[in-house]
């Protein structure tokens, strides 16, 4: 299947670091956690202590790494980062921690695809800034301590309820970022604007708001198409006129379903009659894999009352035929 221009899952091109604020000044929305963490992080400075660690779950897209980075830069310190899925062994969690200094944020994507073992490992390196690993094979293996600094450990996750009760319980503050409003997307999108010297006028730049899914990364994606055709096929400003006829061509709507989304509610409707339908039975019938389909595509469309979730499985809405112009057998 083809690359989704409107996936909330991570490009190359989102690592932009240009576009992404780097205080929390300039970070718009989730207001709560921003505020909160504005005085945990003033707290541990006046302490002169690490921060406690923190936990970051919610839909991708919605700025959980651009968080991190911006702690760490609020707290004076480095940062170094990691993934869930690339510390396979102990011996990797080892080389992660040992180059940590003194009140370094760690920041670890995907924490929940982390292995069990790992998980165990971690427990005391969170808690009592030591390490212990064994090292050697079987008859000749030994126990070796390592003393860490101490450090703040951010994880962000997509999915808080995969991660084990004693790894979840060791974070001293956790926060759930939710999708952004329209007016807060509106707001990104001008900071954007001006960043990339790429004028937008406030009609589009609203209406960009609109159709952006209330993910920020998904806003700055689709700008970045638009001044596309606005450089090559305008004047270089992106106007409704230019973005309406922009989007039309990526084959976004107008409140942001993509063809994608039409094809699994079809799915649903013409092969399921209308559900209910297990996920690996959709994610078969549409070629994704069942991971990709909660994660990616359903949360969207969940908001937005197009599907609903039972215990028989996934079955679309009268809303879903209403907007898709199909009439309800």
């Amino acid at each position: 299947m083809d690359e989704r221009i409107i996936t909330n899952i991570e490009l190359d091109e989102d690592k932009d670091m240009s576009i992404r604020p780097t205080s929390l000044d300039d970070y718009v929305g989730q207001s709560e956690i921003k505020e909160n963490l504005r005085v945990f992080i003033k707290s541990s400075i006046m302490r002169g202590e690490a921060l406690d660690h923190i936990l970051l779950y919610g839909p991708p897209g919605l700025g959980k790494t651009t968080l991190a980075y911006i702690i760490a830069n609020e707290l004076g310190s480095n940062i170094k980062t990691a993934s869930g899925p690339s510390i396979e062994k102990a011996g990797d969690l080892a080389a992660i921690l040992s180059t940590l200094e003194e009140k370094d944020v760690l920041f670890i994507d995907e924490i929940h695809r982390m292995p069990r073992y790992i998980e165990e490992i971690l427990y005391p390196a969170m808690e009592d800034y030591s390490l212990d690993i064994i090292i050697g094979s079987e008859g000749s293996s030994r126990n070796i301590k390592i003393n860490l600094p101490k450090f703040t450990l951010v994880g962000a996750t997509t999915r808080a309820g995969d991660l084990s009760s004693p790894l979840r319980d060791r974070f001293g503050i956790i926060s759930k970022l939710n999708y952004y409003t329209e007016d807060e997307l509106y707001k990104i999108i001008k900071r954007t604007s001006k960043v990339l010297d790429t004028p937008i006028t406030d009609d589009a730049a609203r209406e960009l708001a609109k159709r952006s899914r209330g993910t920020p990364r998904i806003a700055n994606r689709l700008f970045k198409r638009i001044r596309d055709f606005a450089l090559v096929e305008g004047d270089g400003i992106i106007d409704e006129k230019i973005l309406s006829s922009s989007l039309e061509r990526l084959k976004v709507d107008k409140i942001g379903l993509d063809e994608t989304d039409y094809n699994l509610l079809l799915a649903i409707i013409e092969r399921f009659n209308g559900g209910p339908v297990g996920i690996d039975a959709l994610a078969s019938s549409i070629g994704e894999e069942s991971s990709t389909i909660e994660d990616v595509y359903e949360p969207y469309l969940l908001q937005h009352g197009f599907l609903k979730r039972t215990a028989r499985g996934r079955v679309v809405t009268d809303k879903t035929y209403e907007y898709l112009g199909i009439t309800n057998r």
